[in-house]
């Protein structure tokens, strides 16, 4: 059995036991619950609101890390305009630890 779960503006395919880098939901050895779009049990196929409305997928957050730092430049001609910026993403590693039908 598997489940598409949408968090932080994205969807991931997951599996009971997995691990997977989303991006962060809370402090780490906590308990988060995510929104199933979409459940596959064998031939069995949920998609629609009304046979989600039981369905959820339970996971652990295992640790916070951060991402690659991106450096970014603006620039407009002749205004002597220029502005440098800097990012770094924090992640989140969960681990599924499960999936109910409901």
């Amino acid at each position: 059995m598997y489940a598409i779960v949408a968090t932080g503006g994205k969807q991931y395919r997951v599996e009971e036991g997995q691990q997977i880098k989303v991006e962060r939901l809370g402090e780490p050895g906590a308990d988060v619950d995510l929104r199933p779009v979409l459940l596959v049990d064998g031939d069995q196929v949920l998609a629609t609101p009304s046979e989600l409305d039981g369905a959820s997928v339970t996971a652990r957050i295992v640790e916070e890390t951060k991402g690659k730092k991106i450096d970014g430049f603006t620039y407009k001609s002749k205004t002597n305009n220029r502005r440098r910026f800097g990012h770094r993403q924090t992640y989140a590693t969960i681990e599924i630890t499960g999936i109910t039908r409901g």
